[in-house]
């Protein structure tokens, strides 16, 4: 039975303004990255057992990012929080305009499995910036890290301010019944629907990072080789369990067969011949998923991979030929290390098969042409892209991160991330030295004069 007494404190704990001062927000940061220093080898660990992840990629995927994201913020937030001064109009004359920053209040965080220390905390960071109290329900299928998480938060922030429950969607759902100030929600579509549900019952304002299939166009006007070692890294980082990662590939006929031989010298490059025994493949997070992804290969024409092991959690790069469009393989976002390769003849081919799909959250093309990559980028909506390479633009702290349509709402990383849990209230500081009365009833004879005046200031 879940203990609500914690959301009733919170709220208290913000109404007494201990989340306001610039000062105490940047503290907490620190000691949340401190705290992430001092525990990076029990990080190493939690994620090794939860997703077999190296070291080096468990480094740059999960912890690298958020001490950057602390960095910046310790540097920019007293910037960022001032008042910020907009030009008055002369409807208004005369006024000072200006936006303040304010805190939305309680916030509830509800993290995923595939980067389970990364994108708990991430949130977290922006929400502490801009002034909230916060929950965590990080995901029940990454328990080790998970538990890590709660343990990290419970020793350095009170519960009123930060407070991790563990727990299932029974859980998940009894929070949701609460009346929050502010929901932020990773994790796939069917569940950000629920949580979109949900939050309208108060009307709530939420942010959902969720995914979709992520087109990969590659054109003939491309460097193969560099294609190659940049595509095996961004679809099999994580065992291709990533919202952003390469779903399947678009690529010109020509140079198809020549880019296959390559993406599977490659593969074996990054993690030998055979996968299972590579210290840098990580596993699907359980049986289940695992039993899934196997179930997308059936009637497909596996051209590289394909061997598995459901109690080891284990399935190898996998690459599918010319797959069938009207297969789960293709019809749903596959979440897992499988890649298939789908060839076109003209553009015509390219913009039927993506219009096809909801808007994903990103979208990927490799060519040296520039009418090519500008044509696509300016014909198709996604949340965002790269070209040339893949996932990089997660990384940049100056470019916001977040779906369009089905693959999500809203938002975040850097100064993003700061704005999307505050509220940019606006006023206006009107002055008495000059008071017009045009505005003011009666009204008979002013009709004229207001069109003029109308004219006069547009």
């Amino acid at each position: 039975m879940l203990n609500l007494d914690f959301f009733t404190k919170q709220k208290a704990y913000f109404l007494s303004g201990n989340t306001r001062s610039i000062k105490k927000r940047i503290q907490a940061l620190e000691k949340l990255d401190s705290s992430i220093t001092t525990n990076e080898s029990r990080i190493f660990e939690a994620l090794k057992k939860d997703l077999n992840k190296s070291n080096f990629e468990s480094y740059l995927t999960e912890i690298a990012i958020l001490k950057s994201e602390i960095k910046l913020i310790k540097k920019k937030l007293n910037k960022w929080s001032k008042p910020k001064r907009v030009k008055s109009t002369l409807a208004s004359f005369p006024s000072k305009d200006y936006l303040l920053l304010e805190p939305y209040g309680i916030t509830l965080i509800i993290s995923p499995w595939n980067y389970p220390f990364q994108l708990a905390l991430l949130p977290l960071i922006s929400s502490i910036a801009a002034g909230n109290t916060v929950v965590i329900k990080p995901s029940e299928h990454s328990p080790n890290t998970s538990k890590l998480i709660k343990e990290i938060i419970s020793n350095i922030f009170v519960e009123d301010y930060v407070k991790v429950i563990l727990g299932d969607s029974k859980v998940a759902t009894k929070l949701l019944e609460l009346r929050w100030d502010y929901i932020f929600f990773t994790g796939s579509v069917n569940v950000g629907k629920i949580i979109a549900k949900a939050a309208s019952k108060f009307l709530t304002p939420v942010t959902l990072e969720l995914g979709g299939k992520n087109p990969c166009i590659i054109d003939k006007n491309t460097d193969v080789k560099l294609t190659a070692k940049r595509l095996i890294w961004g679809k099999f980082v994580n065992a291709g369990q990533t919202c952003i990662a390469p779903d399947y590939l678009i690529v010109e006929k020509s140079i198809k067969k020549n880019l296959i031989e390559e993406l599977i010298l490659e593969i074996e490059r990054a993690y030998g011949k055979n996968q299972e025994n590579s210290e840098d493949y990580p596993r699907i997070i359980n049986q289940q998923n695992t039993q899934r992804l196997i179930s997308m290969l059936n009637d497909q024409e596996i051209i590289y991979g394909g061997n598995h092991n459901v109690d080891k959690k284990y399935l190898s790069p996998t690459i599918i030929n010319n797959p069938d469009l009207k297969s789960d393989l293709m019809r749903n976002e596959i979440f897992g290390p499988i890649l298939p390769i789908i060839e076109f003849n003209n553009r015509e081919d390219i913009f039927k098969l993506i219009y096809n799909y909801e808007k994903p959250l990103a979208l990927y093309i490799f060519s040296k042409s520039s009418e090519f990559y500008n044509d696509i980028i300016n014909k198709v909506s996604f949340g965002g892209g790269v070209i040339n390479d893949t996932m990089i633009q997660f990384g940049n702290h100056r470019l916001p991160f977040g779906g369009v349509g089905e693959s999500g709402m809203g938002a975040y990383h850097g100064e993003s991330g700061f704005k999307l849990f505050s509220h940019q209230k606006p006023i206006v500081k009107k002055g008495n030295w000059l008071d017009i009365s045009t505005r003011y009833a009666p009204y008979e004879g002013k009709l004229k004069s207001l069109k003029k005046l109308l004219r006069f200031l547009n």
